[in-house]
């Protein structure tokens, strides 16, 4: 067995001696009957971002055969607010490759993610996972190479406050135990994302942590490795779901919410993404430096970014993290290793210094090229996002700077240098365009940008039709100022979004 597959956690892989992407169904089948399984779970992502589940018991290999054939049917208009319940059936049709053993399921059961099919067979249309498939789809079909991407889910972890080893307020940056409360937590659910087929760069904790009350506020993040850009999606939405999971087992509460409270850290989800062409790295180019195409795929992203918050930055509180100083980003720019930015170039190792070799005398010698690591960041969007539906927009995004006709003029005037929010950079923060302030300038700048979505058949305007009118519904023009100002009206939209993606 070579070494890939020794160190995957994913017990499927372990056993079938496999990667997750070479599963077949006779594989599930033999992996159920070897391993005594009991159950199988169908998972999908419906309209709220979130994912449901349907239940089998096997009560036979044929009856096994049957649901990983055909999958079974589902009503459509329960799960999507645009889909009508006069004709509404759908089928849900297992993806082999993201099979993995349930950490959680006391009756032995293995879960797989499904894809969404209509009444003819074909893929719905307007499914998330299908979206994005198209989205990927089209942006290698412009550009020859692969989109890739990885997410950084941050979340906050609530528990009894003890009293003991008080941390620093808005000070927990990579803490360690006893100051950060809940490491043991999270290296628990790094463990259980990793079985089921999660690729997890490492976790720390973050930076917000504060007490109200008897109760401690802890903030985390899981990073993951860049993947296709359709993993990375998958990888997240169960990284989620397993967060939650845990927590609830625990006696813990945890919110993805961008925002808890007025004057501590919001939670965001920066995604990162990279250009592979047959497996190498297009983001620098022979000199080490960030590539042309690099920087069309960043100038696409400032053309986007307003109607990228629609996708990313789906509710009120979205826009309580979406202010100046709070480390989250409000003007449209991006820059080299600056967080006031809002597409980030993190610090790349790009040096020919071995610099393991400095510190580790007689271990000189790389093992691999790390700039090959390089990606670009984009750092407005949360937890309450549509995470198929961001990453396909991203895509569409990236895809859009290969196709303007400036594109790397576009890149150079709305990049930066300096911190944008220091009072000695004004000018230069007069000239950048700010990201949207609320609900209704996000469906706005959709409206406006809606045709390049619909590009190519990526999206469906019905999913475009339908996030409009949900955003303009809330109805939220000038909101944050009315909360920030107002404690219980801050306190009661946080409890209502409390839960949301």
């Amino acid at each position: 067995m070579n070494q890939t597959l020794q160190l995957n956690k994913n017990h499927l892989v372990a056993s079938l001696h496999k990667l997750p992407g070479e599963f077949t169904k006779e594989d599930i089948i033999n992996y159920v009957e070897s391993q005594g399984i009991e159950m199988i779970n169908f998972m999908y992502p419906a309209g709220d971002g979130r994912l449901k589940t349907l239940n089998f018991v096997i009560n036979s290999r044929a009856y096994l055969d049957t649901i990983l054939s055909t999958g079974e049917r589902v009503d459509g208009s329960s799960l999507f607010p645009y889909i009508e319940a006069g004709n509404s059936d759908l089928y849900v049709i297992p993806r082999f490759r993201t099979a993995f053993r349930d950490p959680f399921a006391e009756i032995p059961t293995v879960t797989m993610l499904c894809s969404f099919f209509n009444k003819d067979g074909e893929p719905l249309d307007m499914a998330p996972e299908h979206t994005l498939d198209k989205a990927c789809r089209a942006f290698e079909e412009v550009t020859g190479m692969e989109f890739q991407a990885m997410g950084e889910l941050e979340f906050y972890v609530i528990a009894k406050n003890t009293g003991m080893f008080a941390a620093s307020d808005q000070r927990g940056y990579h803490e360690s135990a006893p100051f950060a409360k809940f490491n043991e937590f999270r290296t628990l659910c790094m463990s259980y994302v990793a079985q089921t087929g999660g690729q997890i760069k490492y976790g720390h904790s973050e930076v917000g942590n504060f007490t109200l009350g008897d109760t401690t506020y802890e903030q985390n993040e899981i990073e993951f490795l860049p993947v296709d850009a359709r993993e990375a999606a998958d990888q997240l939405v169960l990284a989620k779901w397993v967060i939650r999971n845990l927590g609830y087992k625990m006696g813990y509460d945890v919110t993805f919410a961008p925002k808890i409270t007025t004057g501590k850290a919001g939670s965001g989800l920066h995604i990162h993404m990279r250009m592979v062409r047959d497996g190498v790295n297009m983001m620098l180019d022979s000199e080490r430096v960030l590539s042309e195409d690099a920087r069309r795929m960043i100038a696409g992203m400032m053309d986007m970014a307003k109607s990228i918050t629609a996708f990313g930055n789906t509710n009120p509180t979205s826009y309580f993290r979406l202010v100046p100083h709070q480390e989250a980003p409000t003007n449209i720019c991006w820059g080299d290793r600056n967080r006031s930015v809002l597409v980030r170039v993190p610090l790349g190792w790009t040096t020919s210094k071995d610099m393991c070799a400095i510190v580790n005398p007689g271990s000189e010698g790389r093992s691999s090229d790390p700039s090959q690591k390089q990606t670009v960041e984009i750092r407005s969007a949360d937890g309450s996002a549509d995470i198929y539906l961001l990453i396909a927009a991203l895509a569409v995004a990236a895809r859009h700077g290969f196709e303007i006709e400036h594109g790397l003029e576009r890149a150079a005037e709305t990049y930066v240098d300096v911190d944008i929010h220091k009072s000695e950079n004004a000018k230069r923060l007069e000239k950048l365009d700010t990201l949207p302030a609320n609900c209704k300038e996000s469906a706005e700048a959709l409206s406006r940008h809606r045709e390049v979505y619909e590009q190519r058949g990526v999206f469906s305007p019905r999913i475009i039709d339908g996030i409009i009118s949900r955003l303009k519904d809330f109805d939220d023009e000038g909101l944050t100022a009315k909360a920030t100002a107002d404690a219980e009206l801050m306190q009661e939209l946080v409890n209502r979004y409390f839960h949301a993606g």
